[in-house]
């Protein structure tokens, strides 16, 4: 007798499961709809309610897309957790700056970020026009200069909005978003270092300051991370297995990258060209025989000289054809204007700019940027606002540990001869100083663009203080030991700039040196503590 099998049943503990979820969002949406009206009714819920349930797509396509990584369960917890977190970040932006803020209009309006206010009055008069959204990549370059997060912002008010504008909807896709980044993160760091390095790079990312701020934003950048990050997945996914899928991880997230920037799109390209050649794997040597290789490559190449010269070609001067001279031409005056901005802004770097060579400009205008946000300065500053010190603190004590980790780790990985550390480590500096360069070391847009490639970092630093731990390398502790030396010294200078408290070293140079000997004497005593002899394991 032939048994016929049939597909087991859903478990009770599934449906209650599906329906707790479903209360769950439905409950949120009620929420968040009245945090939107300002505490007087629901009205949008069905709205917001939508969008959830998109966000909640969003994930969980992105969790089925990797079901071949097998991500355990606790992955899965962390990935929706991080995306509430930076949901419930982006209504306590909505609640608390018109009350605790500046009184800007953004701030009033309940958006962290002013390009984020800006363009979001633009997409909802663009949304509530007759006009085709296409419009939002034409003319629109003082609120979008691509056109890109105008378009998203302009499409979800016009076809999910509840007829009155609600910032929070823009919010949820975001943070659906950017969540991904820690699911992806975790596929990468897993590929190339193992499954432990791979548990702390996911939580780092899920709880990294600058990500958790720009996915409660409105903001580009909440895309552009994860789609950063799931490209170099397809990197090391094609490396290993050499399939089909490895290509589409490659190229899906470029193309969707386009739309957002076309010049970070082929510098992203560039680096993962980078990144293949430094690794020496079998992508590098047998490059000239992979066919499927070239061909996506060239695609790629084109559209993204295609999508430069259709950008481009708004800003740079009439009769300037080639993409890569136009490319070449926008960098150098983004990053001159941004530079002047923030040499005008800020009255101790025209006093330094008045007392230095010319040469000497652009290495500490790049070096200013790399510190940026700097945690002296967030420790030190005042502000009228009583939430703007916390933002600042947030995002410089996130920043400097990364950072200090970050110094250290293309050491560890030279050390180690990690050719994969020391791949990803060129790869995180060079798009680290290309921030600074092209946001001329602004506060907000230098740490904004840098952070596109926060999944990269995260899983440096992971594998750093793995690696660390495993070998007990000391050289780890004196970093620290350095760091924290010049963020000491720079603490009461910044304090008499603002306080007058009668601290006798006014000038930078001053305080830089006594910060860089202190880090010496401090580094040279760690030494002298142990053999100088000893083998590092």
């Amino acid at each position: 007798m032939i048994r016929m099998l049939s597909k087991p049943r859903p478990s009770s503990s599934f449906w209650i499961s599906l329906i707790t979820a479903f209360v769950a969002v439905l409950a949120a949406s009620l929420l968040l709809a009245w945090v939107s009206t300002g505490y007087r009714s629901i009205q949008g819920w069905g709205s917001v309610f939508i969008c959830m349930i998109l966000g909640a797509g969003i994930l969980l396509a992105g969790w089925l897309l990797l079901k071949s990584e097998n991500p355990p369960a606790w992955l899965g917890a962390l990935l929706v957790g991080a995306a509430v977190l930076r949901l419930a970040f982006g209504a306590v932006w909505i609640v608390a700056l018109p009350v605790w803020g500046h009184g800007t209009p953004a701030e009033q309006a309940g958006y962290v970020m002013g390009d984020a206010f800006a363009r979001d009055q633009a997409a909802w008069k663009l949304a509530n026009s007759n006009k085709p959204l296409w419009d939002a990549f034409q003319n629109n370059r003082t609120v979008d200069q691509y056109g890109g997060m105008l378009f998203l912002s302009a499409l979800i008010y016009r076809y999910l909005g509840a007829g009155f504008q609600q910032p929070l909807l823009i919010v949820i896709f975001a943070a659906a978003f950017s969540a991904l980044a820690v699911l992806f993160t975790w596929a990468f760091t897993r590929r190339a270092w193992g499954e432990k390095i791979a548990w702390l790079a996911a939580w780092l990312m899920a709880f990294y300051p600058e990500a958790i701020l720009l996915g409660s934003s409105q903001m580009r950048e909440a895309f552009i991370m994860t789609l950063t990050i799931a490209s170099f997945y397809g990197l090391l996914r094609y490396q290993h297995d050499r399939s089909r899928a490895g290509l589409a991880w490659i190229l899906a997230p470029l193309l969707l990258y386009l739309p957002f920037s076309p010049p970070f799109a082929a510098f992203m390209l560039a680096t993962l060209v980078l990144t293949a050649l430094l690794t020496a794997s079998p992508l590098s040597k047998g490059l000239s025989h992979d066919r499927r290789l070239w061909l996506v490559l060239g695609v790629l190449v084109i559209l993204v000289l295609a999508g430069l010269w259709l950008v481009l070609k708004q800003f740079t001067p009439q009769g300037m054809n080639n993409p890569l001279v136009m490319l070449s031409w926008w960098l150098r005056k983004s990053a001159k204007l941004q530079a002047y901005l923030s040499q005008h802004a800020s009255g101790w770097m025209q006093a330094i700019f008045k007392n230095t060579p010319l040469w000497t400009h652009l290495p500490l205008l790049l070096a200013y940027g790399i510190v940026q946000p700097f945690l002296a300065a967030a420790i030190t500053v005042g502000s009228h606002s009583f939430i703007w010190p916390f933002i600042n603190f947030f995002r410089s004590i996130g920043w400097t540990f990364l950072l200090v980790i970050l110094i250290y780790a293309p050491i560890l990985a030279l050390r180690r001869n990690n050719k994969m550390g020391q791949a990803i480590s060129l790869v995180v500096w060079l798009s680290m100083l290309v921030a600074a360069f092209r946001g001329g070391s602004d506060l907000w847009d230098n740490p904004r663009y840098r952070a596109a490639f926060a999944g990269l970092q995260v899983a440096l630093v992971a594998w750093t203080l793995i690696e660390q731990r495993r070998s007990h390398d000391h050289w780890m502790r004196r970093a620290l030991f350095a760091a924290v030396a010049i963020v000491v010294w720079f603490v009461p200078w910044y304090l008499q700039r603002y306080y007058s408290i009668g601290w006798p070293i006014t000038d930078f140079f001053r305080t830089l040196g006594l910060g860089i000997a202190s880090a010496v004497l401090l580094v040279i005593w760690d030494w002298a503590r142990y053999d100088h002899n000893e083998k590092v394991i």
